[in-house]
């Protein structure tokens, strides 16, 4: 007993550990030390024998209070790893769960199994990117994409036989695409469920296979499909349509087609949301005396008043100028903000009257800036 480590340790769970999280700790560590995994390794067959002790104990309340009173003297005789039939507290569920992961089939008697590969089953999504202008994203539009897809064989209709015959049932499972199997494992004798090695899981066989898709059911096909770009969708998003994609097997869904956006930057506009944003430059003397400009919009030009004494980097908005909100109601707006451009390579004319325009008294946050650093520096 002296040698033995600390149940809690073995599992990796505090003394507090709830039900669950012994479980959950159960699971994986007989996943990481089953023997099947490890052939030949006595060190993971030893460390899977001390786990399953320990979850035998701390699984069950009373042994588990023994235990916590006690140590391994409180249990001793009742933890023993018992060979064959010697599951003492296992939960059943929680192995067939696990070596369903382990052996990907089901434990005769143990409950769980795995899906058949004869059942219906979904076709696999195709993924493209589509790349959209500015006015297309902000806007809406129909799109012709193609694509490679799996689709069904048309001479065959999806069945794989050669047209005039059909698939038939295979003898060896009966169709159900399992068979069942007695293996031997540290615990005894145990009925595995295995997938059928004559018709590979399918349940059937194809005798004379369809030559347009070699028995496979369906081929490849180039396909143009048209899309309906809503409007306001935005760069980076994904549009999913549904069925678009591979086909499915044995009567299962299709795909899905995944769409990626990619929306070209606007040599003006910049979206923020569904808000949109442009820097619109003036001149000096707009700026000082006020102008009407026309600005640009997604929508087209309009008219908007600048007052006089407008100062750089002043924003206003033009309400409902922006994108039109995604599948829902309404529109952002357009921000527009001016900036004052200073003129350059002025003659001398114009540098003359602009020294004598410049005067204190027409700069307000000037003067006062000067008047505030006198003070400081008196």
């Amino acid at each position: 007993m002296a040698d033995k480590r600390d149940y809690y340790e073995v599992l990796g769970v505090n003394k507090g550990a709830s039900g669950d999280e012994i479980k959950k700790a159960f699971r994986k560590m007989s996943k990481k030390y089953h023997p099947d995994l490890h052939p030949g390794d006595k060190e993971a067959e030893d460390k899977f024998k001390e786990v399953n002790e320990a979850y035998q104990v701390l699984s069950d309340d009373e042994k588990r209070q023994r235990y916590d009173q006690f140590g391994h003297a409180g249990v001793d005789g009742s933890a023993g790893f018992g060979g064959a039939g010697g599951f003492g507290g296992f939960d059943m569920g929680d192995i067939g769960d696990i070596f369903g992961d382990i052996f990907g089939g089901g434990f005769g008697g143990f409950g769980g199994g795995r899906s058949r590969r004869n059942g219906p089953r979904r076709g696999s999504d195709l993924s493209q990117y589509i790349n959209l202008s500015f006015e297309e994203a902000a806007f809406g539009c129909k799109k012709k994409i193609n694509i490679t897809k799996n689709d069904t064989c048309a001479e065959c209709g999806g069945s794989g036989a050669k047209k005039g015959t059909q698939p038939v049932t295979c003898s060896q499972c009966n169709g159900s695409g399992q068979i069942q199997q007695r293996r031997q494992t540290l615990f005894g004798f145990s009925n595995v469920i295995t997938e059928c090695p004559s018709c590979h899981g399918k349940g059937k066989i194809i005798k004379d296979a369809c030559p347009s898709c070699r028995g496979t059911g369906n081929v490849r096909k180039n396909k143009t499909v048209e899309v309906n770009i809503p409007a306001g969708i935005d760069n980076d998003q994904v549009m999913r349509i549904t069925g678009a994609g591979n086909v499915g097997a044995n009567g299962g869904p299709n795909g899905d087609l995944q769409l990626y956006i990619k929306v070209k930057p606007h040599e003006i506009f910049r979206r923020d949301g569904f808000d949109v944003n442009v820097t619109y430059p003036i001149t000096f003397v707009q700026a000082a005396l006020g102008a009407k400009l026309r600005v640009p919009t997604i929508h087209g030009e309009v008219e908007y008043d600048i007052p006089e004494g407008t100062q750089t980097n002043t924003r206003f908005k033009l309400r409902g100028k922006g994108i039109p909100i995604l599948h829902g109601r309404g529109t952002g707006d357009e921000y527009v903000t001016v900036t004052v451009e200073v003129p350059k390579n002025l003659s001398s004319k114009q540098k003359e009257l602009l020294r004598e325009f410049d005067e204190d008294k027409n700069y307000q946050k000037k003067t006062s800036f000067t008047e505030k650093v006198k003070k400081i520096f008196k």
